[in-house]
């Protein structure tokens, strides 16, 4: 019998959610998740949380709008097991306990503040199942958010062997230092030498820079390389595991970061609640293929998301 679980990803940016049939355990460790349903919202959780150190009411209420659409479609499919994880925002928050009230009373289940070192652990595991053979290891998996950006090194067969998380989100890079519509170069230069710090710092710590592949997760990511490749349309099946070279990251971000918000929002495969901060989540993803000495980025469509589903399985029995 197969089990049907749904996770939920609540970060500083967006909350998204899958539901997913776990695959039986005679399928063998590298068998898929069976997606049934992945969606979605941009809700801006983290709206002035680096300013305020709280969580804006308003934030809060999209947020709530969000999950009260998901709780339907839960319990529509008959989910038996759901996990829902909370990103950095909510650990940085004064006023978090207003936010785990609301998702116990909409959702049913508390929300988990997963530590810094566990949310990495969760991406690692759904970016690193199914990676293509010519994904040489040890692999390099950074998960930019809004509030922070993972750097996990590690394994397939062995698993995570060190992690770090780094407060260098694109929500988080914006709110600092991008205010001009388009950046000033002096607020560009300003953000690049705070993120090559954090990055330094990452790289040194999980040791990066002796990785032989970086997989790059997240909407930053997958938006730059949808864009790098031309899209006409948001498409997950051509932005799973395309692999883009820095010439053609860096060539993405410099447009990104010279152009207004409604230019980045004519681009065809831009979601409207990401173009205010692509522009730093680009800049972050260049950063760190700059400072860990990397030619390429294989981009992964599973990412924590997958990793909260697989950690269900756990529990199985």
């Amino acid at each position: 019998m197969t089990t049907r679980v749904a996770a939920i990803d609540c970060g500083t940016n967006s909350i998204r959610l899958l539901v997913a049939d776990l695959p039986e355990e005679s399928a063998g460790p590298q068998a898929p998740l069976v997606d049934l349903s992945r969606r979605m919202e941009i809700v801006r959780l983290g709206q002035g949380v680096d300013r305020t150190g709280r969580l804006a009411p308003e934030a809060i209420e999209r947020t709530r709008v969000a999950l009260a659409d998901y709780a339907a479609e839960i319990e529509k499919l008959g989910v038996e097991r759901v996990r829902m994880c909370a990103t950095s925002a909510s650990r940085d928050a004064s006023n978090a306990g207003d936010f785990r009230a609301m998702v116990e009373q909409t959702l049913g289940v508390a929300p988990e503040v997963v530590t810094g070192d566990e949310e990495a652990r969760l991406s690692f595991t759904g970016a690193v199942r199914g990676l293509p053979a010519d994904a040489e290891p040890p692999y390099l998996v950074v998960d930019i958010g809004g509030g922070s950006t993972e750097f996990v090194v590690g394994t397939r067969e062995g698993g995570v062997q060190a992690a770090i998380s780094m407060d260098i989100g694109c929500v988080r890079m914006t709110e600092r230092h991008l205010h001009g519509d388009p950046p000033a170069l002096d607020e560009i230069a300003a953000a690049q030498a705070d993120i090559a710090v954090a990055v330094d710092r990452a790289l040194e710590a999980v040791p990066g820079r002796e990785a032989a592949t970086l997989v790059g997760l997240a909407g930053s990511v997958t938006t730059v390389v949808a864009i790098a490749q031309g899209l006409t349309g948001y498409d997950p099946e051509r932005i799973h595991h395309a692999r883009v070279p820095y010439d053609g990251v860096a060539e993405v971000t410099a447009d990104l970061l010279a152009k207004s918000r409604e230019q980045r929002l004519a681009i065809p495969v831009m979601h409207p609640g990401r173009a205010d901060v692509i522009g730093a989540g680009a800049l972050v993803l260049r950063v760190i293929m700059e400072r860990a000495g990397m030619s390429s980025v294989i981009a992964s469509e599973h990412d924590i998301l997958d990793g909260i589903a697989w950690s269900l399985a756990e529990i199985q029995g």
